[in-house]
């Protein structure tokens, strides 16, 4: 959902009436030493190689696209742009073309978090803490951020769930040891201590999210207590068997009298949902 969502372009994040503002905006040259960086940057882990291979560019060709900056007393403040500016300054030039716009403290946090998803250049964890920083700071519900940043509620709500993970667990997804599909596979799991031996297993073992999204579903299906159901017939267990194949989920049939019954199929994860809804061909409201 959220690649669709990036896929329809900046407008798609930011309304319309603000990318023409942008546009009609005069682009400016600031000395760089009167620009200082962003407060509410949500990224924290910036990748040097690709710093010094845009500090090249700049020094062949110069900053192609402008920063976007607010005014400061005196100095300016920047708002979109960070990696460009810190390749400016490692390649030396001197100034660099610049936007300044009015933006309140939200709409800088918004931006730059908006500017870094638009390259799907934040780590799960940076795109969580930028998302609580916007609730936190700015008392926005979920649903408003949601509206803000062009994701659905349940996007939202599952990144920001990110962050009561353990912190080595949140460690490994900053070094992309696990996915985010891993991290939340990993928070159905009751205690801390079993968070940390199912990541450990996962990266020891390098298993995909969907292995461990089976071997967790498993575990919980073995957990529940109850009488010992009775064998099912033979036909019964070959559709079940085949179904899960079919959809690679565990799937259920109970078959009752007169010929009714019901079937069970089960998910681990709202991607999981969307696959089996994709697999069954079921067009899910956006």
């Amino acid at each position: 959902m959220s690649k669709r969502a990036l896929g329809k372009g900046l407008e798609a994040l930011i309304p319309q009436g603000v990318i023409d503002t942008l546009d009609a905006e005069k682009v400016s040259h600031i000395p760089i030493d009167q620009i200082t960086g962003n407060p509410h940057q949500p990224r924290k882990h910036f990748d040097e190689d690709k710093i010094r291979s845009l500090a090249e560019s700049i020094r062949a060709d110069g900053v192609l696209q402008p920063v976007v900056v607010r005014k400061r007393g005196d100095r300016y403040e920047l708002v979109m742009g960070e990696r460009r500016l810190q390749a400016a300054k490692l390649a030396g030039v001197p100034s660099i073309p610049a936007i300044v716009r009015a933006v309140a403290d939200a709409d800088s946090l918004r931006l730059a978090l908006v500017e870094n998803l638009q390259r799907e250049d934040l780590n799960p964890i940076e795109v969580a803490e930028g998302y609580r920083a916007l609730v936190d700071k700015f008392g926005l519900s979920q649903q408003e951020l949601a509206d803000l940043v062009g994701k659905d509620r349940s996007s939202v709500a599952n990144t920001l769930r990110l962050l009561a993970l353990p912190e080595e667990i949140r460690t490994y997804l900053v070094e992309e040891k696990l996915s985010e599909g891993h991290a939340r596979a990993l928070l159905s799991l009751p205690t801390r201590a079993e968070q940390l031996a199912c990541a450990e297993r996962i990266i020891r073992k390098q298993l995909n999210v969907r292995q461990v999204e089976v071997e967790l579903g498993g575990k919980r299906q073995r957990a529940v207590k109850g009488r010992p159901k009775k064998k099912k017939p033979a036909h019964i267990e070959l559709l079940e068997k085949a179904m899960s194949q079919h959809l690679s989920t565990r799937v259920s049939v109970e078959e009752h009298r007169g010929g009714k019954g019901k079937i069970v199929i089960e998910f681990y994860s709202h991607d999981d949902f969307e696959r089996l809804a994709g697999i069954l061909s079921i067009p899910l409201p956006r």
